[in-house]
This record gives structure tokens, sequence and C-alpha cells, in this order.
């Protein structure tokens, strides 16, 4: 069995320990009194927040949709860094970026693994 496949069954087996003690937690709280009157509670400020935040976002209006329209530009700016960065490592290019204070970074790759459907 290869070393990666060993690794992966460890991997699965602790998700598995950490979904069972997880349950076992919610199920204690479950039974606790005190956590449910707790629980309501907090609902009831969430709820409070939201009404401040919504009115306070209804006053900046404006400012609220240049932020939305800056997400999107971020969102697009940084899928187009991760494209160019992949295409100059297949091309065997140097991948170096450098900010306004002179600080390099570099990049950072993750593999995941996905089910096969």
């Amino acid at each position: 069995m290869s070393k990666l496949n060993e690794v992966f069954k460890r991997l699965q087996e602790q998700q598995k320990n950490q979904r069972e003690l997880k349950k076992m937690y919610r199920e204690a709280l479950a039974v606790n009194g005190n956590y449910h009157q707790v629980v309501e509670e907090l609902d009831v400020l969430k709820i409070k927040k939201k009404q401040i935040e919504a009115g306070v976002k209804a006053d900046l209006k404006e400012e609220f949709d240049k932020l939305e329209g800056l997400k999107l530009n971020i969102a697009g700016d940084k899928q187009m860094l991760s494209d160019i960065a992949l295409t100059q490592l297949t091309k065997g290019e140097e991948i170096k970026v450098m900010d306004d204070n002179q600080v390099e970074y570099e990049p950072l790759f993750t593999v995941r693994f996905q089910k096969i459907r």
C-alpha cells in the first residue's frame, strides 16, 4: 500500500473520531437547560444586532454599494493573480511578487482530494 493511501486512511479515521466526539458534545448540550436559555437570549440579541446593522447600512447605502463593487474587483484580481502564477509555474518561470514596502511574497499551492462521482 502506498504511503499516500496510508495517510489518507489515517486521516479518514481521525475525522470519523472527530465527528463522534462532536456528536457527543452536541448531545450533552441538548440536555442542558441552561444552555437552551442562553441560546434563546443570544438569538434575541442577534436579531437586534441585525436591525441596527440594517439601519446603518441604509444610512450609508452609497458606501456599501462601493464596498460590494470592491469585493467583486478583489475577487476577480485574486483569481487573475492565481491564474498568472500557475501559468508562470507551468512555464518554469520564477514566481515572485513584492509590495510597496519591498516585502517579497511567494505563492502557496494546496492540494485537496474530492470523491470521484
